[in-house]
């Protein structure tokens, strides 16, 4: 069993009143260009050109937000129904420019990087009878020693292409010590059956956050078959997560093996994916059929597309490519030590 040596918070009242949060200046340049027909062909591919400004526009949107405040464009409105009362799959889009305001991790990959992920991640649903997946976004994960990264995907039918969202670093499991698994491979159901809950930020006898600062969300994926990394190796049952993790000394060693099997990501893209209810579309279900739960924050704006699938691949790459950067030895040196893997 691993990454359970943070507390599990006690569940908590309904907070009172509701805070309005906003999207970004970059949401509503999104917005402009998928009403205007340019984001998405109607076919589902998606264009060249848009794909390149929406990563030009990353670096002017950051640097818009921090001289002007963001307008105020509910995000109640990026589902709005159409005359006939229809909400177009295709506005799911719009999270790429939330991404790119809100995750201040983020990875920037070449069109023709992210149309390979594209490919892996269809073939990994595929095998798991879930080729026509669509209408939901999906997280995916390159476990690969010299990648180490998380994708956000949609697609609105089965007919199109997956679309990346967005890209952060992580840290999955390192082999070598003892109760360390490697990160296992396949789709995994994010579940209210394996209920999540949220860090308390307590800190360990290493004073190191395991879970992250107090409030981050744990996306539990229940117990799966993990390949040991130490001893003779072999399979045997672990507890697989997805989390964020120590702020000022593990996080910036994200982007390589430095976990004990769980995924380990950084706080920004916890609350993006808590926010937007990213992987929750099971736990919305519940809280329409008139379940309360504690775990979910009354200021969550959830999308239409929720989605479920947390996918783990291993692209088996010898080197590690110019966009995914390895941290450097000052993250390094703020490892105290013994908690180099404290989870």
């Amino acid at each position: 069993m691993v990454c359970m040596s943070d507390l599990f918070s006690a569940p908590c009242s309904a907070r009172a009143g509701r805070s309005v949060r906003y999207l970004t200046r970059a949401l509503g340049a999104v917005f402009c260009a998928v009403s205007c027909g340019v984001a998405i062909a109607a076919s589902g591919t998606a264009s060249a050109s848009v794909s390149a400004s929406g990563a030009a526009s990353t670096k002017a949107s950051a640097s818009v937000a921090g001289k002007h405040p963001a307008p105020a464009v509910d995000a109640s409105a990026v589902a709005a129904p159409d005359a006939a009362g229809v909400v177009d799959p295709r506005r799911a889009f719009l999270l790429r420019g939330v991404f790119a305001q809100d995750v201040t991790r983020r990875l920037k990959l070449p069109a023709a990087e992210q149309r390979a992920y594209a490919d892996r991640l269809q073939t990994a649903l595929g095998e798991d009878m879930l080729g026509n997946l669509s209408g939901e976004y999906v997280v995916m994960v390159d476990r690969n020693a010299n990648v180490q990264a998380l994708f956000i995907y949609f697609r609105a039918t089965p007919s199109d292409s997956w679309q990346m969202i967005g890209a952060s670093p992580v840290s999955t499991g390192r082999p070598g010590e003892y109760d360390h698994f490697i990160t296992p491979l396949g789709v995994f159901e994010h579940t209210p059956s394996n209920m999540d809950f949220r860090s308390e930020g307590t800190l360990n006898e290493n004073h190191i956050r395991g879970y992250g600062k107090r409030d981050m969300r744990i996306f539990d994926l229940g117990w799966a078959q993990g390949e040991r990394g130490w001893g003779k190796g072999g399979m045997s049952q672990m507890r697989f997560q997805m989390h964020a993790t120590d702020p000022d000394r593990l996080e910036p060693l994200l982007g390589i093996r430095h976990s004990k099997g769980c995924v380990r990501i950084p706080a920004s893209l916890n609350a993006f994916i808590d926010h937007y209810g990213i992987l929750d579309a099971e736990y919305a279900a519940l809280v329409e059929s008139g379940k309360s739960l504690w775990v979910l924050k009354s200021d969550r704006q959830i999308t239409p597309w929720a989605g479920r699938y947390i996918v783990v691949a291993d692209s088996e790459r010898k080197s590690r490519p110019a966009w995914a950067p390895a941290p450097g030895s000052k993250a390094r040196a703020k490892v105290p030590a013994g908690a180099d893997t404290a989870d």
